[in-house]
């Protein structure tokens, strides 16, 4: 059975806690949503901030909210590399041991200690979508994305849970490789 998913391409952004977020644009600050993301809850902002490494500055970052208990930062390695930050490939939430950058907003700024990833590739799926991909949570699975530029990657977490909605997450750095423009769809390859 093939089972093919919509392939979403996450371009650099943030996520920003309720304290960070008040120190870039002024005490009790609310997010401007612009556009829904495929995610439930989920959209962009017309909020964007500066992000600050030791080799450069990447500028007018747009910020996803809705807000969060701890501010991340989510590069491809490519913009990593260009800021001078060693980000390591992380699951999202999971930023211990990880490197800081500064954050520059329109009424302040926040030096993080730690926060800068580039994110682990996943697929979003509802348990009902899961079940009918024999997934489950955790798991780690592979796709295939065909074209001319076709790629099979590996590693591939399934986030399943109420809040997921059908779509894979690759960062511009990986859909690059790919060749993956908007209407591309990948194979789950099941392990």
């Amino acid at each position: 059975m093939s089972y093919k998913v919509q392939v979403g391409i996450s371009n650099k952004h943030l996520h920003l806690s309720e304290k960070d977020l008040a120190a870039l644009f002024g005490e009790g600050y609310e997010l401007t949503p612009t556009k829904d993301l495929v995610q439930p809850g989920q959209f962009a902002s017309e909020e964007k901030v500066d992000i600050v490494g030791p080799k450069a500055t990447l500028k007018g970052i747009r910020v996803l909210g809705p807000v969060r208990p701890e501010t991340q930062v989510e590069l491809a390695k490519t913009d990593a590399r260009t800021i001078g930050i060693d980000a390591p490939v992380r699951e999202s939430g999971k930023l211990d041991g990880t490197p800081g950058c500064k954050l520059v907003g329109p009424k302040g700024e926040v030096q993080l200690d730690h926060g800068v990833i580039v994110a682990l590739r996943h697929v979003h799926l509802n348990p009902e979508q899961a079940k009918e991909a024999g997934v489950k949570d955790k798991d780690v699975i592979s796709i295939k994305i065909g074209g001319e530029r076709g790629l099979v990657f590996d590693e591939v977490l399934v986030r399943s849970g109420d809040k997921h909605e059908k779509e894979i997450h690759l960062d511009t750095d990986e859909a690059n490789a790919a060749g993956c423009g908007p209407s591309t769809e990948a194979e789950l390859i099941i392990k």
